[in-house]
């Protein structure tokens, strides 16, 4: 039914940074070789914010991975623990969720993550299912497993605490609550991004101290974004999105940094090791011009998440845009209702051109809004819509909008 041992692990080991303790995931795959039974693989997903970019694809494509090895993948999907809210990362207490925001999010989250994961060997969990019921006693006593000087060493709660920034006591919570999720589902293996490693290794305790074989650990890179610098994040704009679609995704993809592109094509991409051998030598000895290398990864990017071709095809339709200086053939087209003439930044705010009006207003000022071809930099201009006007925003978006 399995693999042999080495197989798999040679398929643990591919793009890991952290497996641990690898003597004890051995002797796990030799029990699971030997009984036939599947391991059970667990993810945890924080539906705080459900839409997915290719940095979260990282973790799923080794979860995916695992699935074709044979494993049973679990699917946690926090809808009760995004109500407190992983502080990972962040220099504050982040805004808590309703319930019901957290499976609205949730279940966005999963319809998009299916992109990768095969619904064969799946199982998807909420956790309010078990924490819910906890009372406080429950609480009291999973309190007692850890002591603050353990929890203060995670490294965000540790730099909060040495600056005398606000630790609210329910965020000290969130891994222990996180752990009892593998308590529930008794997990063998636990993924995550690097940035989880110290929720997964609490995991491990509190297994232990309910009677559960601890969970071995496995995390994957933080895939840096478009930006070259900052991790790839909605919130600083580096981001390509699962939906994004095929010809903004590729565009953005031409954007990275050079340096990255090799590690584009192996994290985000679907390619082989021997794919990945390949083009890395052809850009350090030269016979590989970075450009070229860059288009591969991007057509390989945008068919793994819009099907085989499209990415031949947005990469046509990018040479027309931005070296013939055309613009594409299929423009969504808009009716608004209101006056004739409106104020432009109103126009591209409510058609989601941008995120924002804060957005939408630097971007008119840095000169990156047009309508038919001429720039605007006045965030307070109105433009005339009795007329279809074709507005361009940065590089890659274009609407054609009139009033009705």
């Amino acid at each position: 039914m399995f693999p042999t041992l080495n197989e798999q692990m040679d398929i643990f080991r591919s793009g890991a940074v952290d497996l641990l303790p690898e003597d004890e995931l051995v002797k796990k795959i030799e029990k699971s070789v030997k009984t036939g039974k599947q391991m059970i693989v667990k993810l945890g997903c924080d539906p705080s914010r459900p839409d997915l970019h290719i940095g979260h694809a990282v973790v799923l494509s080794k979860m995916r991975a695992l699935q074709d090895l044979g494993h049973k993948a679990v699917l946690i999907i926090g809808d009760f623990t995004a109500m407190i809210g992983d502080p990972t990362g962040k220099s504050k207490t982040r805004p808590q969720l309703t319930l019901e925001d957290t499976r609205v999010n949730g279940q966005t989250y999963l319809d998009q993550a299916t992109q990768i994961l095969t619904a064969d060997r799946l199982e998807v969990r909420y956790n309010s299912e078990w924490l819910s019921k906890m009372d406080f006693n429950d609480v009291i006593r999973l309190a007692a497993n850890y002591t603050v000087a353990q929890l203060l060493e995670r490294d965000d709660f540790n730099k909060r605490f040495k600056s005398g920034t606000p630790i609210s006591v329910h965020e000290l919570l969130y891994p222990l609550a996180q752990a009892m999720d593998s308590v529930a589902i008794e997990s063998d293996i636990e993924l995550g991004g690097t940035d989880q490693k110290f929720n997964l290794l609490v995991g491990r305790d509190i297994q232990r101290a309910n009677n559960v074989e601890p969970q071995c650990i496995l995390t994957m890179p933080i895939l840096e974004g478009t930006d070259g610098k900052e991790k790839m994040s909605k919130s600083l704009d580096n981001y390509i999105a699962f939906t994004d679609v095929p010809r903004e995704m590729f565009g953005k993809v031409m954007s990275i940094p050079d340096e990255l592109t090799v590690r584009y094509f192996r994290y985000a991409s679907s390619a082989t090791e021997e794919e990945i051998k390949v083009m890395d030598e052809g850009l350090k000895n030269e016979t590989v011009h970075p450009r070229n290398a860059k288009v591969q990864v991007a057509m390989r990017i945008v068919d793994k998440y819009h099907g085989a071709g499209a990415g031949q095809t947005a990469f046509e339709e990018f040479e027309r845009m931005f070296v013939k200086k055309d613009v594409p053939d299929d423009i969504e087209e808009l009716t608004i209702e209101g006056d004739a003439e409106q104020q432009l930044l109103n126009v591209i705010a409510s058609t989601k051109m941008v995120g924002s009006k804060k957005d939408g207003s630097r971007m008119i000022q840095q000169g990156a809004v047009s309508v038919d071809g001429e720039k605007v930099t006045d965030f307070k201009a109105t433009v005339d819509f009795s007329e279809q006007r074709l507005i361009k925003v940065g590089k890659r978006k274009f609407l054609k909008v009139k009033v009705g």
